[in-house]
């Protein structure tokens, strides 16, 4: 079977939805969490004055 690529999600409510596997919804939300986190390590540090590992206690 030919790689036929996948179509682009323009429905904003499919681009949304919550999908398990390797689909194009996932990827999404993995993008989210993954900036969300990112955000709070960031917070921590500024907040802390210390790094993430640090402040839990890992270093």
């Amino acid at each position: 079977m030919a790689n036929v690529p996948t179509p682009p999600i323009t429905n904003p409510e499919d681009r949304n939805a919550v999908k398990f596997g390797f689909s194009p919804q996932a990827e999404i939300w993995n993008g989210r969490l993954a900036m969300l986190g990112f955000v709070i390590a960031i917070g921590i540090e500024l907040f802390s004055n210390e790094g993430v590992l640090h402040f839990w206690g890992l270093m």
